[in-house]
């Protein structure tokens, strides 16, 4: 392009610049914005912990993006989903769609997305997105509490490695799934919490299993 086919003032005038400089600020400030709402989500997936979530009523466009990124999902009999962003003109950007289409069939993925419309507990638990569903909000709260209760009565560490390699293996193919755990419990298997595991199975009894190590502030002076 022979830029002196434009006058110099169209370049050199402070009012094309702003305008220029909010044309690009605009964009950039959105993406930042966005970037920072797709981490808050994507925290409950890379969580050291498992991540329950517990749904009655509806769960409506972040909602899903929420839940698509938990390891365990429970709802009420009356709970609905939708993929809502479709009905307001725009395309779900904090995090359902690079899950969803791992946790439901791609045709059923396209369906809710391109209809945005309202999907029951039942379709849910019928398309495998959920794993239970419950008469009421207590009797969903006691599931999900009983369903941690069972999970911490685990190793902590054995727990945190079935996520990573779960999470691991789904992204990836069997002979590199096997590579990765390979190389997990040659690194962080435990003969003392593998000692205690049998132990315990075996007495019946609660095992006495060592905590996560703590997460340390990379920001923090000690």
């Amino acid at each position: 392009m022979d830029l002196s086919l434009f006058g110099q003032d169209v370049f050199s005038s402070s009012t094309a610049n702003k305008k220029n400089e909010k044309e690009l600020q605009t964009p950039q400030n959105f993406m930042n914005f966005l970037s920072f709402l797709q981490d808050s989500i994507s925290s409950l997936q890379k969580a050291r912990i498992p991540v329950i979530c517990a749904i009655q009523g509806g769960c409506i466009g972040g909602g899903v993006d929420l839940i698509c990124s938990a390891d365990i999902r429970l709802a009420t009999n009356d709970a609905f989903f939708s993929i809502r962003e479709t009905k307001i003109g725009m395309v779900a950007d904090v995090g359902t769609f690079p899950r969803i289409v791992k946790l439901l069939p791609e045709g059923i993925v396209k369906e809710l997305a391109f209809t945005g419309r309202n999907f029951s507990a039942q379709e849910a638990k019928d398309y495998g997105f959920v794993n239970r569903l419950y008469d009421s909000h207590e009797a969903l709260i006691e599931g999900a509490l009983e369903i941690a209760k069972e999970i911490a009565s685990n190793s902590p560490a054995a727990v945190f490695g079935c996520k990573k390699v779960i999470d691991f293996a789904r992204d990836h193919s069997i002979d590199e799934g096997l590579d990765w755990i390979n190389m997990w419990n040659a690194s962080m298997l435990s003969q003392s919490e593998l000692m205690e595991g049998f132990r315990s199975y075996k007495d019946k009894t609660e095992g006495n299993f060592a905590e996560l190590p703590k997460l340390k502030d990379h920001f923090s002076k000690n």
